[in-house]
């Protein structure tokens, strides 16, 4: 049985169709974007909570200041005063 010049054209297409696309190719359960903001989000996270433990329990504050605007401000006026 012989094949027909379009019928041996059509199977080289059909295996490259294939091939293209493996077969060990996943969808991702969590697209890169989500994981990058979910990185950004724990490593602010975990600021935060570094911050609140310095000042709280190493320190002798209230855990809560540590995240005040005026404690930030006490500590940037403390480090950039000039020395008379």
């Amino acid at each position: 049985m012989s094949e027909t010049r379009s019928e041996k054209n059509s199977k080289p297409t059909e295996e490259k169709t294939e091939s293209r696309v493996p077969r060990w190719v996943q969808v991702r359960l969590f697209p890169i974007l989500i994981r990058l903001v979910l990185v950004i989000a724990l490593a602010a996270g975990s600021l935060l909570l570094g911050l609140m433990v310095g000042y709280g329990v190493i320190g002798d504050g209230s855990p809560t200041d540590a995240l005040k605007k005026e404690t930030w401000t006490h500590i940037i006026d403390l480090v950039t005063q000039d020395t008379e």
